[in-house]
């Protein structure tokens, strides 16, 4: 195992958070999307963000295949790597709000400590989990990659949800039908989110008016 190095010290940066939300008048936050593959946490995701930047909000999209490309491309999907990959995820999660941005992050992220050890990286109130909730068997109808039918097939071993465990959030501060509702109503849902806690302005919701 590497050892941690015993000689760095965090910097104080001159410009703070409240002086970038300052500079993108609206606070930042960060939004995790949990659920199912295919329960449309990416989809939503990127919906909110088109409808966020429409409003002049600063945002940017943690998408799990991208950042498995990169940041996390060493690892598997082992408990062990899932554990590691969500605790990057985290750690940036919390550089981009120290930045002053809305970060979204749309991860399975199936387990309930791994996302509480995220929430604990960020001030109270600045977690937002928003739960996917779609039933197995749309998810597997959705299979637009084709991982159920290889899970079930045995291809993909400890695949979330056939074999391997996905453990849904007790209190997560929204809960999206996705299975059920419109992209366009969930949108509406997130957004409605964030004006009630006061992370973006309620006069931006309708951007076309």
């Amino acid at each position: 195992m590497t050892r941690k190095s015993t000689n760095t010290v965090w910097h104080h940066a001159t410009v703070t958070r409240k002086d970038r939300e300052i500079l993108h008048q609206h606070k930042s936050a960060v939004l995790w999307f949990t659920g199912l593959s295919g329960s449309g946490k990416s989809t939503l995701a990127h919906a909110v963000e088109d409808r966020l930047h429409k409003m002049g909000v600063s945002t940017f999209v943690l998408d799990g295949d991208n950042v498995r490309h990169g940041l996390c491309s060493d690892l598997g999907f082992s408990d062990e790597d899932r554990v590691e990959n969500i605790r990057r995820i985290g750690e940036l999660a919390k550089l981009l709000s120290e930045a002053g941005v809305i970060t979204l992050t749309a991860f399975i992220s199936p387990f309930k400590e791994d996302r509480n050890g995220a929430r604990k990286l960020m001030p109270h109130g600045d977690f937002l989990e928003i739960y996917c909730d779609c039933p197995l068997e749309i998810c597997e109808q959705r299979d637009v990659k084709g991982l159920y039918k290889k899970a079930r097939a045995g291809e993909i071993p400890s695949f979330t949800g056939i074999d391997s465990p996905y453990e849904a959030p007790e209190r997560p501060e929204l809960v999206v039908k996705t299975g059920e509702k419109s992209l366009d109503q969930c949108v509406d849902e997130v957004v409605q989110l964030m004006v009630s806690r006061g992370i973006v302005n309620k006069v931006c919701v309708n951007p076309g008016t």
